[in-house]
């Protein structure tokens, strides 16, 4: 009586065990149930932002759920990674960032999160070249003239802000390769280029889609871009890296990540999505006349990717000394 109650008891906990496994895979086999949150760590109409809303639409086509954009900006977009990091790993709520993601921890004393340890990669999205410019009255035609310059004229830059690989990037250029001293005048995205402009700082160093019209309306002579290549957007700009600085790379990239621990399937799933999105010729195209490149990366290449960079920034960080808090 004791062994068949036993028997009996063991039969009920298999099945239990084998209905449990097959209610958790149905549920992962339905993501996604419901609509689905993307965090934006930077305000309205930030390039992020217009990259996520892009991506928007077309992915909640895909997976037939809505999909929410929501923008948590602050501290450089830690607040809204912070809030990402703490959310549930279930793949309804997933964040959008840019290069920061990778630079924040080096550059902030407390940026709120580690990478590769509260978030994971969903999948790349684009990336867009920093650009290096001046106004048409600085005489310098070439990034060699301006180095030359710099020396016996007192120059300043303007960026995109404290912090912002078109600052560090910049920095790392002129202080710790060509040994120059420009001054680093740090003004909003919106607002750099303008300043160079109107002749209020001489040299720009800004992300590259509010310079192309103004370049080609003679407003701003271009230099160089600081990608691994030339840009479509200014095909006869070189690269720095061309100009004597091998392996010279500052790209602003934007990519969507998850917090740890967020279910492969779920993930996996989003990155086959994303990156099927990211072959259509009309995002393609819209993206470009945004001066935005739209790139494709597994997950496991997107996670050495960021953690690539964050070391990379890291040494940048440490070698300028730069601080935002």
């Amino acid at each position: 009586m004791k062994t068949s109650l036993t028997t009996s008891i063991k039969a009920s906990i298999k099945w239990w065990l084998a209905g449990l496994a097959l209610a958790m895979g149905s549920a992962h086999a339905a993501y996604p149930d419901k609509p689905i949150k993307i965090v934006v760590a930077f305000p309205p109409g930030s390039s992020t932002d217009i990259v996520a809303r892009a991506l928007g639409q077309p992915l909640s086509e895909a997976l037939g759920q809505a999909v929410l954009i929501e923008n948590r900006p602050g501290a450089g977009g830690n607040i809204g990674t912070a809030a990402v990091a703490r959310s549930a790993a279930d793949g309804y709520t997933l964040l959008m960032h840019s290069v920061a993601y990778s630079v924040n921890p080096s550059l902030y004393s407390k940026a709120g999160y580690d990478v590769g340890k509260e978030l994971t990669g969903v999948a790349m999205a684009a990336v867009s070249p920093n650009i290096l410019y001046v106004h048409p009255s600085v005489k310098a035609n070439s990034l060699k003239e301006l180095l030359a310059l710099a020396p016996s004229e007192k120059l300043s830059y303007a960026s995109s802000g404290n912090g912002t690989t078109t600052h560090l990037g910049a920095e790392l250029l002129f202080r710790n390769l060509a040994k120059v001293d420009i001054l680093h005048v740090p003004y909003s995205p919106a607002a750099a280029a303008n300043a160079v402009v109107s002749g209020q700082v001489p040299v720009g160093s800004t992300s590259i889609p509010p310079v192309v019209q103004l370049a080609k309306a003679g407003k701003v002579r271009p230099l160089a871009v600081t990608s691994s290549k030339r840009s479509g957007a200014l095909p006869d700009v070189p690269t720095v890296a061309e100009l004597g600085y091998p392996g010279f790379e500052a790209n602003t990239w934007f990519a969507m990540l998850a917090p740890a621990g967020t279910p492969r399937e779920v993930l996996d799933r989003l990155n086959n999505e994303i990156n099927k999105i990211l072959q259509n010729k009309a995002l393609n195209e819209g993206f470009a006349a945004q001066s935005l490149e739209t790139v494709r990366m597994d997950r496991p290449t997107l996670d050495a990717y960021l953690g690539d960079e964050a070391k990379k920034w890291g040494q940048v960080v440490q070698q300028t000394g730069a601080k935002v808090d």
